[in-house]
C-alpha cells in the first residue's frame, strides 16, 4: 500500500487520516462508532474496505464535508436524521468532481453551488438515503408564492449569476423505505429563477418513499418525490424503482425546470391530500409512464399541466384516483399528443384541493380540459369512468381536436354526466357514452360537439344541447 493510502478503524485515526493533505486514499475497516465531523481536503478520497464499512458520527454533528475532486464510496455513512451526512463546503470556487458511488447514508445528502462556488461536476452512481428530515432547512425554491422543501438528496444551484453552470449525472438513487420515508423531499435538483443552472445528463431514481410532513390545511408549502427545479435542465427522467408519497401537499413527480425525456418505469402513488402523480409547471418534451399511477387523499390529482407548462407528448399507463376532488387528467396548456393505454377511473365526488397555493373546489373528473388547454390528439386504450354523484366524466371548457376511447366514456353516479362540452370544443369518435345517472353528451354555452361512429346512452338523455344547438350528426342513441 503506498504511502498516500491509509486504512482507519477507529474515530482518531480517521480524523488524523483527513487531516492529513499528504494522504490521497483514506480506507475504512470496518464500522467507526463517535467520529467527528470531517473535512475532505482537495483530491482526497473516502472509501470502503468492503460492504460492512461505515462512519457513524458523534449525536448532533454533520458527517462529510467536501471541498473538491473528491470521492466517497462503498461506505455507510451515518447521522441524526436532521443533519447532513454529506455536504460542500461552499467556501471553495471549484467543486472540481464530486463522485459518489455506492453510497448508503443516514441524513440528507446536499451539494450546493453558492457563496464562492462557481463550477463543479456532480457524479452519483448509487446513493441510497435510508433516513433524512429536511424540514428545518431554511432555503426553499418557490413558484406562484408556493415553496419546496429540499430532498433528501439535493443538487442545488442557487448563484444569481446566470454565468455559474453545474453539471451532474446521477444514477441509482434511492431515499426512503416503505412505511419509513424520509421526511422533505426525495431526490431535488435545481438552480436558479434567473441565475445559476443545473445541467443533468440523467437522474435516475431507483425506490422512492417521502412524507414532507406539512400540516393539513398548508397552502405556500409543498414537497416531492422527484423534483426538478427552475433553472435545471435535465436529458432523461428515468424513474426505475416506484415513486410514493404520503403526505399532504407531496408530489410524486413535478417539473418546474426543463426535461427532455422523463421515463417512469414503476408504479406512481400518493396517499395524502392534494398529493399529485405527476405536476408539470415547465416544459417537458416527452413523458412516458409505463406503470399505473394511483392517488388516494382528497384533490390529489393523477397528471396535472398547469399554465406555463408545455408537454409536447404524455403517454401513462392506467390513471386512479380515489376521494372527492381528485382529477385523474387536468390540463390547462396545450398537449399535442396524449395516450392512456389502459384507462382513467375516478372514485369520488366534489371537494377542495390546492391549486397553485389556492385551495379550490374541484369535481373528481376523469378528464378536464380547461380553458385555454388543448389535447391536438388523445386516444385511451380502455375506458373512462368516474363514480361520484354530479361528477362529469369528461369535461371540457377548451379544445380536444380528435378523441377516441376503446373502452367507453362511463359516468356512474345521481345527475353525473359522461361528456361535458362548456364552452368548448370536442371531436369524439368511434366511442360508446353512457350515463346510468344523467345526461351521456350535454352541451353547453357556445360549444362545438362532432362526433362519428359515437353510441350515446343516458338515464337523462342521450345528448343534451342547453340551449339547443346544432351537433354534427353520428351519434347512434340506443
Amino acid at each position: 500500500m503506498s504511502a498516500s493510502t491509509r486504512t482507519v478503524c477507529t474515530a482518531s485515526d480517521l480524523e488524523a487520516a483527513a487531516g492529513d493533505v499528504d494522504v490521497r486514499r483514506i480506507v475504512v475497516a470496518g464500522e467507526i462508532a463517535g467520529a467527528p465531523p470531517l473535512r475532505l481536503a482537495p483530491g482526497q478520497q473516502l472509501v470502503g474496505a468492503d460492504d460492512l464499512a461505515a462512519v457513524i458520527f458523534r449525536a448532533g454533528v454533520d458527517g462529510v464535508q467536501l471541498s473538491s475532486d473528491n470521492e466517497i464510496s462503498r461506505i455507510r455513512l451515518d447521522v441524526d436524521p436532521e443533519r447532513t451526512a454529506v455536504h460542500n463546503d461552499t467556501g471553495t470556487d471549484d467543486l472540481g468532481t464530486i463522485r459518489l458511488a455506492d453510497v448508503t447514508a443516514a441524513g440528507q445528502v446536499r451539494i450546493l453551488a453558492r457563496d464562492r462556488v462557481r463550477a463543479g461536476h456532480v457524479v452519483v452512481d448509487g446513493l441510497d438515503v435510508v433516513r433524512a428530515d429536511v424540514r428545518n432547512r431554511p432555503d426553499r425554491p418557490h413558484l406562484l408564492g408556493v415553496g419546496v422543501l429540499q430532498g433528501a438528496f439535493t443538487v442545488w444551484n442557487l448563484q444569481p449569476d446566470d454565468d455559474v453552470v453545474l453539471t451532474a449525472d446521477l444514477r441509482r438513487i434511492s431515499a426512503g423505505r416503505d412505511g419509513a420515508p424520509v421526511r422533505g423531499s426525495g431526490a431535488f435538483v435545481g438552480g436558479s429563477d434567473a441565475g445559476g443552472r443545473l445541467e443533468v445528463t440523467v437522474l435516475e431514481t431507483g425506490p422512492i418513499f417521502t412524507d414532507g410532513g406539512i400540516p393539513e390545511g398548508t397552502r405556500d408549502l409543498i414537497s416531492g418525490g422527484v423534483f426538478v427545479i427552475s433553472g435545471c435542465h435535465v436529458e432523461e427522467v428515468r424513474n426505475g424503482g416506484p415513486v410514493t408519497t404520503y403526505g399532504v401537499n407531496d408530489m410524486a413527480l413535478d417539473n418546474w425546470g426543463s426535461v427532455d425525456r422523463w421515463n417512469a418505469e414503476a408504479s406512481i402513488t400518493t396517499y395524502g391530500r392534494s398529493g399529485v402523480g405527476f405536476v408539470n409547471f415547465g416544459s417537458t418534451t416527452s413523458l412516458r409512464v409505463t406503470a399505473p399511477i394511483e392517488t388516494h387523499g382528497t384533490g390529489a390529482r393523477g397528471f396535472n399541466v398547469y399554465t406555463g407548462g408545455s408537454i409536447e407528448a404524455a403517454e401513462f399507463d392506467h390513471i386512479t384516483t380515489h376521494a372527492d376532488a381528485a382529477i385523474g387528467i387536468q390540463v390547462s396548456e396545450p398537449i399535442p399528443r396524449l395516450v392512456v393505454r389502459s384507462g382513467i377511473d375516478t372514485h369520488g365526488g366534489a371537494g377542495d384541493s390546492l391549486v397553485k397555493g389556492v385551495i379550490t373546489r374541484l369535481s373528481a373528473h376523469a378528464l378536464s380540459v380547461l380553458p385555454g388547454g388543448r389535447v391536438g390528439e388523445l386516444t385511451v386504450g380502455g375506458a373512462i369512468t368516474s363514480a361520484g354523484p354530479e361528477v362529469v366524466a369528461v369535461d371540457v371548457k377548451g379544445e380536444i381536436a380528435a378523441m377516441t376511447v376503446v373502452g367507453g366514456i362511463h359516468a356512474h353516479g345521481a345527475d353525473a354526466d359522461a361528456v361535458h362540452v362548456d364552452g368548448g370544443s370536442l371531436r369524439l369518435s368511434d366511442t360508446e357514452v353512457t350515463s346510468d345517472g344523467g345526461a351521456a353528451v350535454r352541451i353547453t354555452g357556445p360549444a362545438r360537439f362532432e362526433h362519428h361512429h359515437v353510441t350515446a346512452r343516458g338515464a337523462h338523455g342521450d345528448v343534451v344541447e342547453d340551449p339547443p344547438l346544432a351537433s354534427d350528426a353520428g351519434t347512434e342513441p340506443a
